[in-house]
């Protein structure tokens, strides 16, 4: 099969981790060691957030009095060539020359007045206390949102139009290579009119990116991979529920966070109704058994029941 897996920034970082290189190092290996087995039997191409480390670049680069910090397309692509480098560096350990591995630095074009832009939802960086955020507020402008029971820095997270290109992507893979692109969600371009792009100040979404590009490669399956099992009904409550195996129609009638569960869901649904195959979310850690449809939550289509023939596996009852 061809699978896009798209790795959550939170896969790599857990939360409440320090942002320390040997804690990067050591979760993506971990993540290594999860996808090596999915990566011998099928064609993989992964995508990974990049939320914590340009958060993190971001905070590094306005330390310096004096000197005007990195836009933050420059600060994407920086992130999206350190974790592919990580990731291809920890799976080649694994799955040796056998198996070629290719990262690609991966822009997406953004409309300049998507809404985003005036309404920003996007989390970067580490959390803060609430009493944090004022002082940095005041000394860098930035916004912040909360996002459980701290705090986080948000940017705008425009819908991404196009990503530029497909072609170096579908040659690689079908050359049996694994491929680690659209990093970060990309690296935000907009046209200047006279077919000329330059870079804008923005995070892209990464699984929005990511559905984006499995339904243009095309994908026979599109996974989420994050650090919770699936999709919650009642998350985080004495009530919650694991959703095991639902149709888009059953998912918008749910709320969910605009800002980390919503954006996962938008971007499973929207592969799942315009190609008419499955999207899964899950577990980096059970990503195996995600593919072979034993675990995370399946998205299927509304008016279909999929057949092992129509994605490889039966999915999750």
């Amino acid at each position: 099969m061809k699978l896009v897996i798209a790795l959550g920034g939170n896969a790599l970082m857990q939360r409440g981790e320090p942002l320390s290189m040997d804690t990067q190092w050591r979760n993506a290996r971990a993540a290594a060691q999860s996808l090596a087995p999915v990566a011998r039997e099928h064609q993989v191409i992964l995508t990974h957030g990049n939320g914590p480390q340009v958060g993190l670049l971001a905070m590094q680069s306005e330390a310096f009095k004096g000197a005007k910090g990195y836009p933050f397309d420059i600060m994407g692509a920086a992130t999206e060539g350190m974790i592919g480098y990580m990731l291809e560096q920890e799976l080649g350990n694994i799955l040796g020359y056998d198996v070629p591995i290719a990262t690609i630095l991966t822009r997406v074009e953004v409309d300049r007045d998507d809404p985003e832009f005036s309404d920003p939802s996007k989390f970067i960086g580490p959390t803060f206390e609430q009493e944090q955020v004022e002082g940095l507020t005041a000394q860098n402008g930035w916004l912040f949102r909360q996002d459980g029971r701290k705090w986080r820095r948000v940017m705008p997270s425009p819908q991404p139009k196009r990503i530029l290109w497909h072609r170096p992507i579908r040659w690689l893979l079908e050359n049996g290579a694994v491929v680690i692109c659209a990093g970060g969600g990309g690296i935000p371009v907009v046209d200047t009119g006279d077919n000329r792009m330059e870079g804008v100040e923005a995070v892209i979404d990464k699984d929005r990116a990511s559905s984006l590009l499995a339904t243009h490669i095309p994908a026979d399956l599109f996974i989420i991979a994050t650090d919770v099992s699936g999709v919650y009904e009642a998350y985080d409550t004495p009530d919650q529920r694991l959703l095991q195996k639902v149709t888009p129609q059953d998912l918008m009638t749910e709320a969910f966070s605009k800002g980390s569960m919503g954006p996962k869901i938008e971007a499973a649904v929207n592969f799942v109704r315009k190609t008419g195959k499955c999207a899964a979310i899950g577990s980096l850690t059970e990503i195996s058994q995600i593919v072979e449809g034993k675990a995370g939550t399946w998205i299927v289509p509304d008016h279909a029941t999929p057949t092992p023939a129509s994605v490889g596996v039966s999915p999750a009852a």
